[in-house]
C-alpha cells in the first residue's frame, strides 16, 4: 500500500491580459480570441492551487512544509505577476500568448525547480469560477 499523500496550497493573483496573435489580423484575432481579444486588455482574479504528492517526511510528517510552499509561490509567482499586465509587464509572455494553459506551464515552470525532485507536482489554474487548466496531468 503507497503512503503517498496529496497536499495543496492554494493562492491568488489578479493580473491583465490581451489574447492575440500579433501575426493574425484584428478580424481573425476577434473570431478567434472574441472579447479576449481586447486591445485594451482584460483582468481576472486567477486562484492558483499547487498540488504536491510524496511520502510523508518520518521525522516531520510533512510531504512538504506548506508555510515553505506558499513562500515559494508568494516568492516566484505572485510577486511576478500579481497586479501586472501579463502581456506589457512580464517577459515570459513577451513572445507568448498569455492563455490559461500558457500561464499554467509557466507557472509550473517557475515552480519545479524549487520543489524536491522527489515529489510529483501539478498546477491548476482558475481564470474564473468555471474555466481552469492543469499541468500537467498526474495518473495516479
Amino acid at each position: 500500500m503507497s503512503r503517498k499523500v496529496a497536499v495543496y496550497r492554494k493562492e491568488n493573483f489578479n493580473a491583465a491580459h490581451r489574447l492575440f496573435n500579433p501575426q493574425w489580423d484584428f478580424k481573425k484575432n476577434n473570431d478567434v480570441f472574441g472579447k479576449c481579444n481586447n486591445p485594451n486588455f482584460h483582468g481576472h482574479n486567477y486562484d492558483l492551487i499547487v498540488k504536491v504528492v510524496g511520502v510523508p517526511n518520518t521525522e516531520t510528517g510533512f510531504v512538504i512544509d506548506l508555510k515553505i510552499l506558499s513562500d515559494i509561490i508568494q516568492q516566484q509567482i505572485i510577486e511576478r505577476f500579481d497586479h501586472r499586465n501579463l502581456n506589457e509587464d512580464c517577459e515570459e509572455f513577451k513572445n507568448l500568448n498569455p492563455t490559461a494553459e500558457n500561464i499554467a506551464i509557466i507557472i509550473f515552470n517557475l515552480l519545479r525547480p524549487m520543489i524536491d525532485k522527489e515529489l510529483k507536482m501539478q498546477v491548476r489554474l482558475y481564470e474564473t469560477k468555471r474555466n481552469f487548466v492543469e499541468f500537467p496531468e498526474q495518473p495516479e
